[in-house]
């Protein structure tokens, strides 16, 4: 029982670090119209979040390898507070920035100390189940800043729900410093302060890493620039939805995406193959972008059933942080799934004002006008560019068969 308290809080922090990640995307007009930001200064702004994110995942490995996920928890979720109070207080773009700036520092290190807890309280032949439960929690809270907080927004102002999440934040940071217990501390699941860059170093010079890494990073990169920014407004103006119904079919996007972790997670451990399932989502994700880069008209049901579609196949990604950590010594799991993680957010980080900066060249400012079509089909392609990059990757890793490879090499 005591290690299903410790991963209901630790999923609670994955859960609201999820939903500040995509929130721009519904609040995408009022922080327009309250800062005069340009389509560029808006992918920046909501990019921030995946900068940190990214620079994090590392740090965030070793502390929760070598500190423990319990100190480490707690103190994101205060940060994360701080960071929330101050962007709904902002009077600037530049003091919205440092707010999200913070966001992103505190639940950046959620997702690695929730696998850490995962892969050291449960039994390894769980670890891709449980991580799509994850996933799947997780997601369905991107989901929430989806259509429902664009119904929200319709009734309250962004800047009390993000204060309200301040909030929110600060009791989850309590709850981890009292509920959450760091697992026992052995030669198997902890590294030795004093030489936590040795391990750094081996799963950094691992072969097998660096595929997983370049695959994350391209599929990370059309899934997140995709769900966490764009699709909202190109939805609207290339075809004709109203703001409420694009953020629907958003969120769509991330249900699928917390059905497909949960169920490819699960088919993964019960065939005992992560490639295979990887790459199979992998070439079908990037199969659904035809209908994007065609600008196809989309009616409903069939283009909730897309947006579903490219989020449960995109979810094959969730097989990366199983073989990224069956691919490296146990003790460094934290190490090795925050080395696969960083590049899934490095790659939005990076696409999301590329493609701000490619519209801004094609096409009128999106506070003043809506795209047509041909605007927006340039920033398009760059996402769908980036999720064939990432599927072509996926073809290089390396098959684990559920068990840990360097393991079963030292034994």
């Amino acid at each position: 029982m005591r290690r299903w308290i410790v991963f209901a809080v630790a999923l609670a922090a994955y859960m609201l670090g999820l939903f500040h990640r995509v929130a721009p995307a519904a609040m995408a007009r009022e922080i327009v119209a309250a800062f005069a930001a340009s389509a560029a200064a808006l992918g920046t702004l909501s990019a921030t979040y995946f900068w940190v994110y990214t620079a994090m995942q590392l740090p965030s490995g070793i502390l929760s390898d070598t500190v423990g996920p319990r100190r480490l928890l707690f103190a994101g979720g205060l940060v994360a507070a701080a960071g929330s109070a101050l962007f709904g207080l902002a009077g600037t773009l530049a003091a919205a920035g440092a707010g999200r700036t913070l966001v992103a520092l505190g639940t950046s290190v959620a997702f690695v100390a929730t696998l850490k807890l995962v892969a050291t309280w449960f039994e390894e032949r769980r670890f891709a189940t449980l991580t799509g439960v994850v996933v799947l929690a997780g997601n369905l809270s991107s989901a929430l800043a989806g259509g429902p907080f664009a119904w929200l927004l319709e009734q309250a102002s962004w800047r009390a729900v993000m204060l309200s999440l301040a909030a929110v934040s600060a009791a989850i940071a309590v709850a981890a410093l009292a509920l959450i217990d760091d697992p026992p501390r052995s030669a198997a699941s902890h590294v030795p302060r004093g030489r936590w860059w040795r391990d750094l170093a081996a799963v950094l010079a691992n072969r097998a890493t660096w595929p997983i890494v370049v695959a994350n990073f391209g599929m990370g990169a059309a899934f997140l620039g995709w769900a966490g920014l764009w699709a909202v407004p190109w939805l609207v103006d290339v075809q004709g939805m109203s703001r409420l119904a694009a953020s629907n079919h958003a969120s769509m996007q991330l249900v699928g995406f917390a059905v497909g972790g949960l169920v490819l997670g699960a088919v993964s451990d019960r065939i005992g193959r992560r490639k295979a399932v990887f790459l199979a989502g992998a070439v079908v994700h990037a199969l659904l972008w035809i209908p994007f880069v065609a600008g196809t008209p989309l009616a409903a049901p069939a283009s909730y059933v897309l947006f579903f579609a490219l989020g449960f196949f995109g979810a094959s990604l969730t097989m990366s942080w199983s073989c990224a950590k069956e691919s490296n010594p146990p003790r460094a799991a934290g190490m090795a799934t925050g080395t696969a993680n960083l590049a899934i957010f490095l790659g939005p980080a990076v696409a999301q004002p590329l493609v701000g900066w490619v519209l801004d060249l094609a096409g009128p400012a999106l506070a003043t006008a809506a795209r047509s079509r041909a605007d927006w089909q340039p920033g398009v392609l760059v996402l769908a560019a980036l999720a064939v990059a990432g599927m072509v990757a996926v073809l290089f890793v390396r098959e684990t068969y559920a068990r840990n490879v360097s393991a079963a090499r030292a034994a």
